[in-house]
């Protein structure tokens, strides 16, 4: 049976292992608030980055990156500003955004994939 979440937490685990293989230090996994979600937010070099994860089985339905939308990108921006808020880590940290893309078995790594937008 076709179960969407748990393919999502199978494909989001995967990522976390490519991740933790590129030096990435995992502080959290599926953040949630009002705002959105974020699928992981990790450390690496003196950053604190919000990852976005996402799957396509093939890309019939289109490729992974194009679910990255300017909206999309809205929603993770205004959830990590909140998620910085609520564990008073300074406006100031240098931050970034990444994407995992996961495209069958092929997991790609896109280091600052796109700049804050509110």
């Amino acid at each position: 049976m076709y179960n969407k979440r748990r393919i999502g937490k199978e494909n989001e685990q995967k990522a976390v292992e490519c991740l933790k293989q590129h030096g990435y230090k995992i502080v959290e996994t599926n953040f949630q608030c009002r705002t959105g979600e974020i699928d992981i937010i990790a450390k690496k070099d003196g950053y604190l980055i919000f990852i976005e994860v996402k799957y396509r089985a093939n890309s019939t339905k289109g490729l992974p990156h194009e679910a990255i939308d300017i909206r999309k990108m809205k929603k993770i921006s205004k959830t990590a500003q909140y998620y910085m808020l609520v564990h008073n880590i300074s406006m100031e940290t240098p931050c970034r955004f990444d994407v995992v893309l996961i495209l069958d078995q092929e997991i790609s790594l896109i280091q600052d994939a796109f700049y804050a937008i509110f």
